[in-house]
């Protein structure tokens, strides 16, 4: 696994935070040292997986980067004519998530596609992940989506959207960013790469807080929201039609 050394120097021009390739070549290492919980989140993706998906139906992963998401739902899910359809707008992401897919065989059929997901149909879906994905959204476009999530779910389909968030509370949304921040310190970031990290993700990654998703979700036209995991401001919500 590459380490991640992207803003390990100083960045004289320092634009907007893009999923490239230099991003996808080191992405595993960056999400497991950089999002408290990533592993326990993909782990209970598979568990949800195993639940929720049903024969003769579609998985979608929206935002599938390297296909973490999608090798948990495969391992888990053993029900007929199944398929998996991972979207990702970031080509040097689509190639890996391909060649990671590929090097495990499965009876279950995987379609990776570089695609926009605001243009992507949702239908006959038993499962939906958006997975850390819909905060790099324009605000503006996140109902539109769910709502097209919603109307493709099947009846007792499951919506798994996972989210950095931030806190009305003032003092403790500083506080919940400064634990973050620890964490990042504690896995091995140097106060630069946080620093410049957090200045290229300013514009492109805005987050809302647990109620405005689940108010958002309910308008969709999901009854049964919850939050099932938070670790400091991050965190795993699920949605059931």
């Amino acid at each position: 696994m590459n380490k991640d050394t992207i803003f390990s120097a100083p960045i004289e021009k320092l634009g907007d935070f893009t999923f490239d390739e230099s991003v996808a070549e080191v992405f595993p290492d960056m999400i497991q040292r950089s999002v408290p919980g990533y592993s326990n989140i993909i782990t209970a993706i598979g568990m949800l997986a195993q639940r929720f998906v049903t024969e003769n139906s579609n998985v979608y992963d929206l935002g599938c980067s390297r296909g973490a998401g999608i090798l948990s739902i495969r391992r888990n899910i053993n029900s007929p004519n199944t398929r998996i359809i991972g979207i990702d707008n970031s080509q040097p992401m689509v190639e890996r998530c391909r060649t990671h897919i590929n090097a495990y065989h499965s009876d279950v059929p995987v379609e990776i596609l570089c695609d926009d997901i605001r243009h992507i149909e949702i239908k006959n879906a038993s499962m939906v992940v958006l997975n850390f994905t819909l905060q790099f959204l324009p605000r503006a476009d996140r109902l539109a989506l769910l709502q097209k999530i919603y109307q493709g779910l099947n009846p007792h389909g499951i919506l798994v959207l996972s989210e950095k968030f931030t806190f009305e509370n003032e003092t403790m949304n500083e506080l919940l960013i400064d634990l973050h921040h620890t964490f990042k310190r504690a896995n091995g970031y140097s106060e630069l790469e946080v620093s410049q990290k957090r200045t290229a993700l300013e514009n492109v990654m805005l987050t809302d807080s647990i109620e405005t998703h689940k108010e958002r979700l309910k308008e969709a036209g999901f009854q049964q929201v919850e939050l099932w995991f938070q670790c400091f401001n991050f965190g795993s919500m699920i949605a059931i039609k």
